[in-house]
């Protein structure tokens, strides 16, 4: 008789047990939401929407976007604090995350928070200006920077994201100090860009658009070598400063989140990238696959966290 409500408790443990793996292994069973952490209309928000099409092909069932803008693209980490670990809340993961932690206190920890499922592209940041401006060369914008008393005015996304790390890193490498201008966007800071109000920006590969069709000229790009799709644009390292900026994207979940779903979402990704649909959007972008897998991932997380630190450093909170 005392043997009996142990007995029920093992039970109850036992039956709960295969509740969840049945409840794993029929995920998923209802739509998915996908944060993205920028405004509507960036180069994130493009080839998030391209992976949650592509997602909801190989799962079989809906994957919505949802945006979060703000906060230098972290805001999806709070979603993944607040989020069930089964699979049908995710956030994407801009590099901004491991850095943000260096600029101000945050109530999450990049690495322990998240469940890394896999990174799917790479885009770069690329220094343009408006087509009827005087800037030819990033030369011409330093020389620009150095000659007007009241500094010279570009945009971003938002501070500290990889397009203000990238033209701190000039700032630093040509000894001039520039007027950084954050909006919500790619699209937000492209607008203002057009409309006068910033005399340069730093954009992602959405730009390709705006070159394309004459709006905008690019200057230079962070990367260590010329992108196929950005050919006839000078690496900064060519044009004699040395910023690099990489940026690789990804999708995590909540920490927690099972080892089978984090698996099939996994698998699912690979699939997604290897489908026309995906190489379109990327060809018409000019983004990168940049594939990595669960363990990868989680990897690169570790040592981009503890990267950051000397980056944040080098460029200092008040720039």
């Amino acid at each position: 008789m005392q043997r009996r409500p142990f007995t029920l408790a093992l039970a109850c443990t036992a039956a709960l047990a295969a509740a969840g793996a049945h409840a794993q292994a029929d995920w998923p069973s209802q739509p998915i939401t996908i944060i993205v952490p920028y405004a509507p209309g960036g180069t994130t928000d493009v080839v998030g929407r391209a992976l949650a099409a592509g997602l909801t092909r190989q799962l079989n069932q809906s994957v919505i976007v949802e945006n979060k803008p703000g906060a230098g693209g972290t805001l999806g980490m709070g979603e993944m604090q607040r989020a069930k670990p089964d699979g049908y809340r995710l956030t994407l993961v801009p590099v901004s995350v491991f850095r943000q932690p260096y600029v101000q206190k945050v109530n999450y920890d990049p690495v322990k928070d998240l469940a890394y499922i896999a990174s799917f592209t790479a885009y770069d940041f690329i220094l343009a200006v408006a087509a009827d401006s005087p800037f030819k060369t990033v030369k011409d914008v330093v020389d620009a920077a150095k000659a007007d008393k009241k500094g010279l005015s570009y945009g971003t996304p938002g501070k500290f994201t990889g397009n203000h790390v990238t033209m701190s890193l000039l700032g630093k490498a040509a000894g001039v100090t520039f007027i950084h201008v954050p909006y919500k966007g790619d699209s937000e800071a492209t607008n203002a860009l057009l409309g006068g109000h910033v005399q340069a920006i730093v954009s992602t590969n959405g730009i390709r658009n705006f070159m394309d069709s004459g709006k905008v000229r690019a200057l230079a790009i962070a990367a260590e070598q010329r992108p196929p799709a950005f050919a006839q644009v000078p690496t900064f390292k060519e044009a004699g400063y040395d910023v690099v900026v990489p940026s690789p994207l990804g999708l995590a979940g909540p920490k927690g989140l099972p080892a089978p779903i984090v698996e099939k979402l996994d698998a699912a990704i690979k699939a997604v990238l290897a489908t026309p649909e995906w190489q379109r959007t990327i060809e018409t972008y000019g983004i990168r696959s940049d594939y990595r897998d669960h363990r990868a991932y989680a990897d690169f997380a570790r040592t981009s966290f503890a990267a950051e630190k000397a980056i944040v450093e080098s460029i200092g909170l008040n720039d």
